[in-house]
């Protein structure tokens, strides 16, 4: 029988945990604490919890210190943390996620959304404990690894995916449809002589393979900005370009991790950081222009782009198809690069049918 996970909750008022414990005894044990000391000591026994939730308003040791006491130590260092609050300035959501936590859910919580957000963070914590097994073992199964690694990256690679749409809920079944459009772009543009040397067949499947984690970054991003539904003010946008800096972080922190070099996460880097970036130099976060812009991030840029202005938003109606199409003239060598929106309207047809194929339930055929 395969074993429930537990989840630690650390909440100074006994009717939230009471409340939790309800919403999760039907698929998880639990464990509770009323005060940080004591949920310290919880976290610290063998076994140890699969996930903790914490609360941030908490007498003698909130909640921040508690996190960074457990991220301090090597014992709890790995257990996901998930800050429940009614606090719901950026900052405080900044703060948070800078001290090690996974997410940030914001009060009253939204039972379907906690539960969606654990079912993510549990699958991610259970593929890298899955990962740090084979590694203790890498001289015994040398030839096993490297297929069970790349299996791996696979269910690691749809779940970031994942849980940045789980953020995203207006995005529906964006991650696949860009993940085939910059394929099929990047099969077209290896045709041509410009491109033909820089896309080979292993390059297109690297860009096939990186391009769930174009918007991981927003994890980082809190709530009531990255689902807003008015037009954002200044300071709001500021904090959402910042999706492309923590993407990079936590692919940084991932090549680290594996201390080895790494074809796929050096190009998930460049895709994920430079996305925004604008062919005249006027895009973020470096303002790149032209050829500075690597060539992944540039392909990933036009394909992010005519998917979101094709989908419906919280912000926005779909576009149509041709409505779409002339946008990306306009941007023509602005801020998209010339050859590559060219490639795009010889071919938009195909671009079109794969839209239609994964169309979002909700969404009007193109």
């Amino acid at each position: 029988m395969e074993k429930r996970p537990t989840i630690l909750i650390i909440d100074d008022t006994p009717d939230n945990i009471k409340l939790l414990v309800g919403l999760l005894k039907k698929s998880y044990n639990t464990l509770a604490a009323t005060h940080g000391a004591k949920g310290i000591e919880l976290a610290s026994r063998t076994p140890q919890p699969d996930l903790i939730l914490l609360d941030v308003m908490m007498p003698d040791l909130d909640g921040y210190a508690v996190c960074q006491a457990l991220k301090s130590a090597p014992s709890t260092a790995e257990i996901p943390i998930l800050f429940l609050t009614a606090r719901a300035s950026s900052d405080d959501e900044e703060r948070g996620l800078d001290l090690g936590a996974v997410d940030y859910i914001s009060k009253p919580i939204s039972p379907p959304i906690l539960l969606a957000r654990l079912r993510t963070h549990l699958g991610l914590k259970q593929a890298q404990d899955s990962l740090k097994r084979h590694n203790d073992n890498l001289q015994a199964v040398v030839e096993a690894r490297t297929q069970e690694l790349a299996s791996l990256q696979e269910i690691t690679i749809q779940a970031l995916g994942g849980l940045a749409e789980t953020r995203d809920q207006e995005t529906g079944h964006h991650i696949k449809r860009t993940q085939l459009y910059v394929k099929k772009l990047a099969e077209i543009l290896q045709s041509t002589e410009q491109f033909h040397s820089l896309l080979t067949p292993q390059m297109i499947d690297l860009l096939y393979r990186c391009a769930p984690l174009h918007d991981i970054g927003k994890v980082g991003i809190p709530d009531h900005i990255l689902l807003k539904q008015g037009e954002l003010t200044v300071e709001e946008f500021e904090v959402i370009k910042r999706h492309t800096l923590f993407g990079r972080q936590a692919l940084d922190q991932a090549a680290e991790e594996l201390n080895t070099p790494s074809a796929f996460l050096q190009l998930a880097r460049e895709l994920t950081y430079s996305h925004h970036e604008w062919w005249d130099g006027s895009g973020y976060p470096e303002g790149l222009q032209q050829e500075e812009i690597p060539l992944s991030a540039r392909i990933m840029a036009v394909a992010d782009v005519y998917d979101a202005l094709i989908s419906q938003r919280v912000y926005k109606r779909p576009w149509s198809h041709e409505e779409a199409l002339e946008t990306l003239k306009q941007q023509r060598a602005r801020q998209f690069d010339p050859r590559i929106i060219d490639a795009f309207l010889r071919h938009h047809e195909a671009f079109s049918t794969i839209a239609s194929q994964f169309c979002d339930p909700s969404a009007p055929s193109l």
